[in-house]
């Protein structure tokens, strides 16, 4: 086995407050621990580097505001690793089927489903972008409620997806 040399690394972004902010440090952590589950068999995909770099200079840059960051960006690394969920069908009542990442107006048959109350606000969930996200008021509970959400939907989707340690820090603190 044979070990590369790397001539020519330099650091790509200085962050100013990531390292600092122990709110944005433990997000990040988290963040961490999901990419390396998450991105496992992705290969040269520029599209989700550009999304993730973008979207840690967001939280970089934000003062406030951010509580909510760790679910956006969860669903939206599904967009650029294939399964994110199908909005186009969600009625008022419908429930979240998880192992077809859509809505459906009857309970399917087997129990990877979110009731419709709890498919309802998955579904402002899916809405949310960086941007509007602080406008999306939600309790720790419901917050974390949807942190093991989406984390059980991409247990379904990628195999060997574990129990994430981390996230038991980011629960108490958000």
């Amino acid at each position: 086995i044979a070990l590369q040399h790397f001539q020519d690394l330099r650091i790509g972004q200085v962050y100013r407050s990531l390292l600092f902010d122990p709110y944005k440090l433990s997000i990040t952590l988290f963040l961490s621990e999901f990419l390396i589950y998450a991105t496992r068999d992705e290969t040269d995909n520029r599209q989700l580097y550009d999304f993730i770099e973008a979207s840690l200079l967001w939280l970089d840059n934000a003062d406030s505001g951010f509580a909510n960051f760790h679910l956006v960006f969860m669903l939206r690394i599904s967009l650029f690793i294939g399964f994110y969920p199908n909005l186009d069908d969600y009625r008022e009542g419908c429930w979240f089927d998880l192992r077809e990442g859509c809505f459906t107006p009857l309970r399917p048959v087997h129990n990877d489903c979110l009731r419709p109350d709890e498919a309802a606000r998955m579904r402002v969930i899916m809405r949310m972008s960086l941007d509007n996200m602080r406008l999306f008021r939600m309790s720790r509970s419901e917050r974390n409620r949807c942190a093991e959400i989406i984390l059980y939907y991409y247990r379904l989707h990628q195999s060997d997806f574990p129990e994430l340690r981390s996230l038991d820090v980011l629960k108490e603190l958000f």
